[in-house]
């Protein structure tokens, strides 16, 4: 060996081992053994005097510490609730999941979440990571919603007793999408004239108030008739029965029939009837629920519009219509396919306020005022009971006289006394002083002897 390999040598260590080294008179290199895997790369590195480079540590595709953050991520994603959410949802949480797992416990040390055991998780250490996106408060909030699904998880697996989450709030204030303006749908209309995908895509996003995954997967096969009978009066209505793609794979998504308004229809006569979808592109094949919002925004700024004017946007607008014209918040529930009611106030609720404050303020102008508003007719609001004016009944104000009874007698038909309740003070003692002198009080005594005081009833 030392003759194929200049300066090699071996020796036996204190312990007994057989070492080999590469030996000169300048330095010493430790080698591993002739037989084993690297040799000769470590050989020639001595040789030539320079370090041997070290084979870079590769972590395995899924690989995580037992107990750790990353192995509750790789329980969650074979769980079954994680299994019956849709495509979209699980992307979503992914990326969030992923982004947590990915950020380091302390900035300037290399230790990451995903190696961090999940029964080290403390409160503080979730608010210090909140408040890293405070920037962005409703990333937070689903990162915070991520996390949680990874504790349930360590949960279940008794790998932690306490949910640390669960003393943690986060709710940043949300004001839903922004609704299309008048002047911007018809700025819209105006560009996109009928029959253009641009305007079949809206008529449905407006009109249906269907989320983009629906306007996308409408078909015409799903245009049915339905018989309603309203008001004791059998009427018959043309619309789409809808099955809505949200929460399809979990709870089979809600069914929605939509009735097609006059506005709808006139859409709906003039659209590409190629494919089987209500919407198609210009090869007659139906567009990607994913694709339909980077189209919205080129059809928008091909229109001259500004940002921030999206296709869900449009069915926001649609709650406000239902809003403006006093539909109840069961009827916007069932025709947007809400099942939480406070998520379908938030899509009427300016309009509902602006509404509401106006009719609230005309109110408050005819009580000051006594005068109708400019534009109404002369006399008493339509509708409205006739104004009259307050009565003072008690301790002699302006309105008459008050009636005394005893409770029994009132309650029994018998022993009725009339009288005036009459104030402290000897100058209402006299008779004279009484607006009604034919009413007569009843005595001390009377009191007594019934047993229990008068009340005033008029």
């Amino acid at each position: 060996m030392t003759d194929k390999y200049p300066g090699l040598s071996s020796y036996t260590d204190r312990h007994g081992k057989l070492r080999w080294r590469y030996r000169t008179k300048e330095r010493v290199v430790s080698l591993p053994a002739p037989n084993q895997p690297g040799f000769k790369e470590a050989y020639q590195a001595a040789v030539e005097g320079r370090k041997v480079p070290k084979a870079p540590v590769v972590r395995m595709p899924g690989v995580a510490l037992p107990g750790t953050f990353g192995a509750a991520f790789q329980r969650l994603k074979i769980s079954v609730k994680w299994l019956a959410l849709d495509e979209a949802s699980k992307r979503k949480n992914t990326r969030l999941i992923e982004e947590f797992l990915e950020l380091r416990v302390v900035p300037d040390h290399p230790l990451i979440w995903r190696d961090v055991a999940v029964k080290n998780l403390r409160r503080i250490h979730i608010e210090e990571l909140l408040g890293r996106f405070i920037a962005t408060p409703h990333k937070a909030k689903h990162l915070l919603v991520g996390i949680r699904k990874l504790v349930y998880v360590a949960m279940r697996q008794d790998w932690i007793e306490i949910d640390p989450t669960a003393a943690v709030e986060w709710r940043p204030a949300y004001t839903g999408w922004k609704a299309w303006p008048r002047e911007a749908m018809a700025q819209f209309e105006n560009r996109w004239p009928l029959g253009t995908a641009a305007r079949t895509c809206y008529g449905l996003a407006l009109w249906l108030g269907n989320r983009r995954g629906d306007v996308a997967g409408l078909r015409w096969d799903q245009r049915v008739t339905r018989r309603v009978i309203i008001d004791g009066v059998e009427r018959q209505f043309d619309g789409f029965d809808i099955v809505q793609a949200k929460n399809k794979g979990r709870t089979g998504g809600k069914r929605l029939f939509v009735p097609i308004t006059p506005m709808l229809s006139e859409i709906l006569d003039s659209a590409d009837e190629r494919g089987e979808t209500v919407l198609v592109n210009a090869y007659g094949q139906p567009f990607s629920a994913k694709s339909l919002t980077g189209m919205m925004a080129h059809w928008c700024k091909l229109a001259g519009l500004p940002k921030g004017l999206t296709l869900h946007g449009l069915r926001k607008s649609l709650g406000v219509y239902l809003a403006e014209a006093e539909a109840s918040t069961r009827q916007l529930m069932d025709v947007l396919g809400h099942d939480d009611i406070d998520h379908a106030e938030l899509y009427s609720r300016e309009a509902s306020q602006v509404r509401l404050a106006v009719q609230g303020m005309d109110r408050v102008v005819r009580l000051v005022t006594r005068k109708p508003m400019p534009g109404e007719p002369v006399g008493e609001p339509r509708g409205e009971p006739p104004y009259k004016a307050l009565i003072n009944n008690d301790n002699g104000g302006p309105g008459g006289c008050a009636r005394n009874v005893n409770l029994i007698g009132f309650f029994v038909g018998q022993n009725q006394k009339y009288s005036r309740i009459v104030p402290y003070g000897s100058a209402m003692l006299s008779p004279s002083n009484w607006p009604c002198p034919a009413y007569i009080s009843p005595t001390a005594a009377q009191l007594r002897r019934s047993g229990i005081a008068s009340a005033c009833v008029g």
